[in-house]
């Protein structure tokens, strides 16, 4: 089973990292795909590099044997299209091999808005994280797909390439690169929340208006 994390990880921290750990265990996987987007359709422009954010993950992850880097879309450059990552995939892997991608109940209640959003479960499995306070709209075209194609059962995943939804609820650590941004800015700490060595990378390279930067 491949199993892909994507995200935004601007910066990467200790919430990402603890939730692939996660996926892994509950799927059984002894490996997990990071796959940092290039520019995000839904977000925008980010507040560090591809690069940049590439290098922040390296750290993150070096010596970890369960997570690793997949920076297929930063080398694709344009637009970061899930449906485009998980045909790339899909011919790198063969019709038969289970593929799994892992996305937050926030960003999969908006999935319909995903460009080419309906061929997604031909080409993957969707594994959604629950997250406090994100349920699915009722009616949407989220909870429509999560009701047809919902297994509670990790198995299904294991012996189908593709098609079926599994809703996982593992303990969550509160953090946000959001929040870490912002403290950055304001000059505040932020060990603890993301590895040592992020947190060095950002205030050596000035990211997010660190204040080593400007003095």
């Amino acid at each position: 089973m491949h199993v892909i994390y994507g995200g935004t990880f601007d910066p990467i921290h200790h919430g990402h990292l603890r939730l692939a750990l996660e996926v892994s265990e509950a799927l059984s996987v002894s490996r997990v795909h990071l796959v940092p987007s290039h520019i995000p359709p839904h977000k925008g422009v980010t507040g560090a590099s591809s690069e940049q954010r590439l290098e922040m993950i390296r750290q993150a992850i070096a010596g970890d044997s369960v997570l690793t880097l997949d920076d297929r879309e930063v080398r694709r450059a344009g637009a970061s299209y899930t449906a485009e990552t998980l045909r790339q995939l899909r011919a790198e892997l063969g019709p038969e091999r289970p593929l799994v991608m892992v996305v937050g109940t926030d960003a999969f209640s908006s999935f319909d808005l995903w460009r080419e959003w309906q061929a997604i479960p031909g080409l993957a499995h969707i594994v959604v994280v629950r997250r406090p306070g994100a349920d699915l709209p009722v009616g949407s075209e989220a909870a429509r797909l999560m009701a047809a194609r919902r297994t509670e059962s990790v198995s299904d995943l294991q012996v189908q390439p593709s098609g079926r939804v599994l809703e996982l609820e593992p303990p969550l650590l509160d953090i946000s690169a959001t929040g870490i941004r912002q403290r950055v800015a304001e000059g505040r700490s932020t060990r603890y929340l993301t590895p040592d060595t992020v947190c060095q990378y950002i205030e050596a390279g000035g990211l997010y208006g660190a204040r080593s930067a400007r003095e």
